[in-house]
């Protein structure tokens, strides 16, 4: 009976570059590296996930906070006054929920850069590492 092949989740690279010598790599060394980058990419997206959780959670509290204001707008609009007097209301209402849509805006646009910041840095960071992990192999292969 022929040997099932084992599965793909049960397969360890370091076995199977550890039977190919190659002079000058250094197998645990880059198999360590790729676990780093891969360590890397996770933290990225969950920093990135992180980021839309929260704009989606800042998103949910304006809509509320804009409902609640809806109906205290509409109730003082329907309170007796002049035909002048309304309009001036509803002009210093409209300029009001402009202004607040704008600072919402910034708001949400402040939270994503900074989500955008942390993951590049991250990543930034582990780019500049994988750099340093191959002046110092090379320079392992000269000594």
């Amino acid at each position: 009976m022929a040997k099932q092949p084992e599965p793909l989740l049960d397969f360890d690279i370091s076995k199977f570059l550890g039977d190919f010598k190659v002079p000058g790599v250094d197998v645990e060394t880059l198999v360590s590296s790729q676990r780093k980058n891969i360590e890397a990419l996770t933290h990225a997206n969950k920093l990135a996930f992180e980021g839309v959780q929260a704009v989606f959670k800042r998103q949910v509290e304006i809509v509320r906070q804009a409902i609640e204001e809806s109906a205290a707008v509409a109730k003082e609009l329907v309170e007796t006054g002049t035909p002048q007097e309304k309009v001036i209301r509803q002009t210093e209402l409209a300029k009001d929920a402009f202004e607040r849509a704008l600072a919402n805006s910034r708001e949400l646009s402040e939270i994503i850069a900074k989500s955008n910041a942390e993951a590049f840095s991250l990543l930034n960071q582990r780019f500049s590492q994988i750099l340093d992990e191959v002046k110092e192999s090379v320079a392992k292969t000269k000594a």
